[in-house]
């Protein structure tokens, strides 16, 4: 058994960054209410993690290669474990919000290491293994988080979700330092800082633009300058890397429709497919009264329909063309979220359970092929940027969803709660709703089905995503007759499954 015991290291910091994207998400209203936040507050809670992930995803892969993947996943753990200390220990939201995007630092630190060091740890049969045990935790990682959080903040309260990273940290960095071969690019070059810091700059200005537009005006002068600072910092980035002899993210792969069509779906997947859910678990708790448990539980049919289709089906979708399940998978999101979004002042949480079953199902055709295909579409070189990249686009696209969606929930409770006598500010009686909490004096026969109606169109507001995005991708994967070929794009084989490197 001695042999298994680096994926047991990898996969335990891997679990934990992963379970950290969704563990949060039924702990929101309890967060809220303990730490006085409103509904943007909250949002970062989610946004900051996820975009703080996808921002440095690429340049600390990059920089591992260079200075050794061992010390780099070692150090984001120590990062991530003092950082979840810091979420659990938060007197108040800035601090949290802040803990969190350091967490996510760490995060990203080992996210971008994990699959080269599994590569480099076994060969041959084993390593077959070790990645198909890898993507199961990476799907138990996304079943487990609403529930484990749900769990953990009824009975523990909301910040053992934070504090039960402490002992796994500890227990993963132990058998890092004993069980992983270090290991370096020799051909490494020069980290692109240039380009990292002008992306940087540039997705979280966008998120901000997003987040503070519906509370302070399009037209404000923040967020004008911060639309006008995401712009300059986008043009920023593509100047670099045009111009890069060693650039972060190759602008010429964005040739092939088939790297194109492949970061459109993890981006449009990760928002249409679970973006939303931090909405639906303030409805089930603010709404219908469900606790954290409950509303965990509620939210498990996707998630564990997603695991038993991707393990069952994995390797059968593997062998169809990239187009089929990645275009087909997005179209069944985009019908789960419609089924969904039914709901209305005398639906319960029941009325969730087909549509959030048939997401999963979508998630599950979708996740076990999404990795490969990307390495796939670009030369065999070039496959440690490309899994990079798409981890990048799927992060930031749970970022965009958040703050998108949110526009939509806080759009819809005003509009929904106007015009009734018994609420005089209906805009101030939305951001309350939002959080988590009862407007004072707004009766319980009005909220239900204002929350129900904010919630529906929420949902199809993702559900038109999705579909949107399966449109797009089914085009750009679409198979292509090359000069002097008769092959097209018919997905990935078994030898492009593995990455040579990840940076």
């Amino acid at each position: 058994m001695r042999k298994w015991w680096p994926l047991v290291a990898v996969s335990l910091g891997v679990f934990m960054l992963l379970t950290d994207v969704s563990i949060v998400i039924v702990a929101l209203p309890d967060i809220g209410t303990g730490l006085g936040m409103d509904f943007t507050g909250l949002q970062w809670v989610l946004d900051g993690y996820a975009l703080a992930l996808a921002a440095l995803m690429l340049g600390l892969g990059a920089l591992a290669d260079r200075h050794g993947r061992r010390r780099v996943y070692t150090a984001g753990l120590a990062v991530f474990a003092l950082a979840s200390l810091a979420c659990g220990l938060a007197p108040n939201g800035p601090v949290l919000v802040a803990a969190r995007v350091v967490q996510a630092a760490g995060g990203a630190a080992m996210f971008a290491t994990a699959m080269a060091l599994l590569n480099l740890a076994y060969q041959g049969r084993d390593r077959a293994v070790a990645f198909g045990v890898w993507g199961a935790v990476s799907g138990a990682a996304a079943a487990t988080g609403p529930v484990a959080g749900g769990l953990l903040t009824e009975y523990l309260g909301w910040r053992s979700v934070f504090l039960v990273n402490l002992p796994v940290s500890v227990a993963a960095v132990a058998l890092a330092l004993r069980t992983l071969p270090e290991s370096r690019d020799p051909a490494a070059r020069r980290t692109d800082l240039p380009g990292a810091a002008a992306f940087t700059v540039a997705t979280g200005a966008l998120v901000l633009v997003l987040v503070r537009g519906g509370a302070d005006g399009w037209t404000s002068t923040p967020v004008l300058a911060l639309a006008a600072l995401a712009g300059a910092a986008l043009v920023a980035f593509l100047l670099v890397e045009a111009r890069s002899p060693h650039p972060l993210l190759d602008l010429a792969l964005f040739r092939r429709p088939s790297f194109t069509g492949v970061l459109v779906c993890g981006l449009v997947y990760s928002a249409a497919a679970f973006s939303y859910l931090p909405y639906t678990s303030l409805w089930l708790q603010a709404v219908l009264g469900q606790g954290p448990l409950a509303a965990g539980l509620t939210l498990l049919p996707m998630s564990a329909v997603a695991f038993v289709v991707s393990a069952a089906a994995g390797r059968r979708l593997a062998t169809l063309p990239a187009a089929l399940p990645l275009a087909g998978g997005l179209a069944v999101i985009g019908a789960g979220g419609l089924l969904q979004a039914t709901l209305d002042g005398s639906s319960g949480w029941p009325a969730l359970l087909p549509g959030l079953a048939l997401t999963g199902l979508g998630v599950g055709v979708v996740s076990p092929i999404l990795a490969s295909t990307a390495m796939a579409s670009v030369p065999r070189e070039r496959g440690g940027m490309a899994g990079g990249a798409l981890n990048t686009f799927r992060q930031l696209g749970q970022a965009l969803g958040i703050a998108v969606f949110g526009l939509v929930l806080h759009d819809g409770l005003r509009t929904s709660l106007a015009g009734h006598p018994a609420v005089p500010d209906p805009a101030a009686a939305a951001r309350t709703l939002s959080t988590g909490q009862l407007p004072a004096g707004t009766p319980e026969a009005l909220v239900r089905p204002a929350f129900a109606t904010a919630l529906d169109h929420t949902l199809l507001a993702a559900s038109l995503t999705a579909l949107a995005g399966a449109a797009l991708v089914a085009v750009l994967l679409r198979p292509r007759r090359t000069p002097g070929t008769a092959t097209g794009n018919p997905g990935p084989t078994p030898a492009d499954r593995l990455p040579a490197r990840t940076g």
